[in-house]
Protein backbone atom coordinates (compact mmCIF):
# COMPACT_ATOMS: atom_id res chain seq x y z
CA UNK A 1 0.00 0.00 0.00
CA UNK A 2 1.10 3.52 -0.65
CA UNK A 3 2.22 5.05 2.61
CA UNK A 4 1.77 8.81 2.50
CA UNK A 5 -1.81 8.78 3.84
CA UNK A 6 -1.36 5.92 6.32
CA UNK A 7 -1.32 8.25 9.35
CA UNK A 8 -4.61 9.79 8.22
CA UNK A 9 -6.08 6.28 7.88
CA UNK A 10 -4.81 5.34 11.36
CA UNK A 11 -6.34 8.47 12.89
CA UNK A 12 -9.69 7.86 11.20
CA UNK A 13 -9.77 4.23 12.32
CA UNK A 14 -8.97 5.28 15.89
CA UNK A 15 -11.95 7.66 15.83
CA UNK A 16 -14.18 4.93 14.41
CA UNK A 17 -13.03 2.61 17.17
CA UNK A 18 -14.11 5.20 19.72
CA UNK A 19 -17.51 5.56 18.07
CA UNK A 20 -18.04 1.78 18.04
CA UNK A 21 -17.19 1.68 21.73
CA UNK A 22 -19.70 4.49 22.29
CA UNK A 23 -22.42 2.44 20.56
CA UNK A 24 -21.75 -0.42 22.93
CA UNK A 25 -22.10 1.96 25.87
CA UNK A 26 -25.30 3.39 24.39
CA UNK A 27 -26.77 -0.11 24.25
CA UNK A 28 -25.68 -0.87 27.80
CA UNK A 29 -27.25 2.42 28.95
CA UNK A 30 -30.56 1.53 27.30
CA UNK A 31 -30.49 4.35 24.75
CA UNK A 32 -33.11 4.21 22.03
CA UNK A 33 -32.54 2.23 18.87
CA UNK A 34 -33.02 5.45 16.94
CA UNK A 35 -29.99 6.98 18.67
CA UNK A 36 -27.98 3.79 18.23
CA UNK A 37 -28.79 3.54 14.53
CA UNK A 38 -27.94 7.21 14.04
CA UNK A 39 -24.49 6.52 15.49
CA UNK A 40 -24.05 3.35 13.42
CA UNK A 41 -24.91 5.25 10.23
CA UNK A 42 -22.21 7.79 11.15
CA UNK A 43 -19.75 4.93 11.66
CA UNK A 44 -20.63 3.45 8.28
CA UNK A 45 -20.05 6.83 6.66
CA UNK A 46 -16.70 7.14 8.43
CA UNK A 47 -15.70 3.67 7.19
CA UNK A 48 -16.58 4.64 3.63
CA UNK A 49 -14.46 7.75 4.09
CA UNK A 50 -11.47 5.67 5.20
CA UNK A 51 -11.83 3.46 2.15
CA UNK A 52 -11.86 6.56 -0.05
CA UNK A 53 -8.63 7.83 1.53
CA UNK A 54 -6.99 4.45 0.88
CA UNK A 55 -8.18 4.34 -2.74
CA UNK A 56 -7.04 7.93 -3.30
CA UNK A 57 -3.62 7.08 -1.86
CA UNK A 58 -3.24 4.09 -4.16
CA UNK A 59 -4.36 6.07 -7.22
CA UNK A 60 -1.91 8.87 -6.39
CA UNK A 61 0.83 6.26 -5.92
CA UNK A 62 0.09 4.73 -9.33
CA UNK A 63 0.13 8.12 -11.03
CA UNK A 64 3.38 9.14 -9.32
CA UNK A 65 5.05 5.86 -10.33
CA UNK A 66 3.81 6.18 -13.90
CA UNK A 67 5.14 9.74 -14.11
CA UNK A 68 8.54 8.47 -12.94
CA UNK A 69 8.31 5.56 -15.41
CA UNK A 70 8.45 3.10 -12.50
CA UNK A 71 6.55 -0.21 -12.59
CA UNK A 72 2.94 0.16 -11.44
CA UNK A 73 1.76 -3.44 -11.78
CA UNK A 74 1.78 -4.29 -8.05
CA UNK A 75 0.05 -1.04 -7.13
CA UNK A 76 -2.59 -1.54 -9.81
CA UNK A 77 -3.25 -5.11 -8.67
CA UNK A 78 -3.69 -3.90 -5.09
CA UNK A 79 -6.01 -1.13 -6.25
CA UNK A 80 -8.07 -3.56 -8.34
CA UNK A 81 -8.41 -5.95 -5.40
CA UNK A 82 -9.61 -3.17 -3.12
CA UNK A 83 -12.11 -1.83 -5.65
CA UNK A 84 -13.45 -5.36 -6.21
CA UNK A 85 -14.07 -5.74 -2.46
CA UNK A 86 -15.96 -2.48 -2.05
CA UNK A 87 -18.47 -3.02 -4.86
Amino acid sequence: MAQHKRKDVENRVAKIHGHVHAVREMLEDGRSYSEVVHQIVAIRSALDSVIQVIVDDLVEDCVAKAEKKEPVTNSLVELQQIVARIR
